[in-house]
């Protein structure tokens, strides 16, 4: 049983990502999407999923109590995608992201996942703000971004990444 607190909506379970949930991980960072709009992260077997998870997730997770969520299907518990929110370098404020595998886009999951993460963030982490980043081309989730309630702000550049994103805030 985790340490660390699980979240429902409606028709959704959000749980910390964890070990268990590697093969999960692997398919959806080898997503075309993720590919096209995220980035290949070169992770290619379940030990690297495995091993993903330990370094990039589960240290904020216990540093801050939030990280990323595996979202999950009350009806089936079918995995559906995940949502987090994130510390991550080069960003003010701590930025909310989301991907789902294709089988599950278009059914209303990133925006319920994302907006109870949000709700959250300024409810129960009490965080000021909140940030996001896509590109310029992922017009579907800018459009989810602005849902949510999200503005959009400036082009900026991550360090490390030459890729320009467009920069997306919401104050408490």
């Amino acid at each position: 049983m985790s340490a660390y607190k699980s979240f429902e909506t409606e028709r959704l379970l959000l749980k910390p990502m964890s070990k268990e949930d590697a093969s999960f991980l692997l398919e959806l960072l080898n997503s075309p999407k993720w590919i096209k709009y995220i980035g290949d992260r070169n992770v290619n077997t379940i030990k690297e999923a495995e091993t993903y998870i330990k370094h990039k997730m589960t240290p904020q997770l216990k540093k801050l109590g939030f990280s990323n969520y595996t979202v999950i299907r009350k009806t089936d518990n079918a995995i559906v995608g995940s949502c987090g929110l994130y510390d991550r370098e080069g960003l003010e404020g701590i930025d909310l992201g989301f991907a789902f595998l294709p089988l599950y886009e278009k059914m209303g999951y990133a925006f319920e996942s994302a907006n109870k993460l949000k709700d959250l963030a300024f409810n129960q982490f009490n965080l000021k703000h909140i940030s996001a980043i896509t590109t310029n081309e992922n017009k579907d989730s800018q459009k989810l971004l602005e849902k949510l309630g999200l503005k959009y702000i400036k082009i900026i550049n991550i360090r490390n990444d030459n890729q320009e994103l467009l920069l997306y805030e919401l104050r408490n």
